[in-house]
């Protein structure tokens, strides 16, 4: 059986993420911090912070990955999605679970962070597509993104 697209990936031209589920960048500020200012750990200067628009189908997985600078998770509409953490150190290992949605009553937020270095992963849990904004502070750059390819 073929899963039916969200009218969203069209809608708002979203595109296929590296690491799984759809994607569009937002925005992205117009402060830059030097890269003196953030260390050695960024390839160059990063923007103050930046947004995407993500969604991932049910059966869709975002792939464990790790992001340099702090990630905020702001859910939208569509079907819950179940965040994992995994941790510091050089690999993942599955720990807090977060449900981004709106059946706050159940244990669900609307809203989670994942702190920069922490490995995550995430899948739609619901029967529809989950829809949230990532917003990562200092900005995205994939020179700061560790991705597991999930197809080894």
């Amino acid at each position: 059986m073929t899963q039916e697209q969200s009218p969203l990936v069209k809608l708002l031209n979203l595109e296929p993420h590296v690491e799984g589920g759809w994607c569009k960048e937002i925005w992205k500020a117009s402060y830059e911090i030097p890269k003196s200012v953030l260390g050695p750990e960024y390839s160059g200067a990063r923007a103050a912070a930046s947004s995407i628009y993500f969604l991932l189908h049910p059966g869709e997985v975002s792939a464990w990955h790790v992001v340099l600078s702090d990630e905020l998770w702001l859910y939208h509409s569509g079907g819950p999605i179940e965040l994992t953490l995994g941790g510091t150190l050089e690999n993942p290992e599955a720990g807090q679970k977060i449900i981004l949605g709106m059946d706050i009553e159940n244990g669900q937020v609307p809203q989670a962070l994942v702190p920069a270095n922490v490995w995550q992963t995430s899948v739609a849990v619901g029967n529809e597509p989950g829809f949230v904004t990532c917003v990562v502070a200092p900005a995205f750059h994939y020179d700061d993104f560790k991705l597991i390819d999930s197809a080894k």
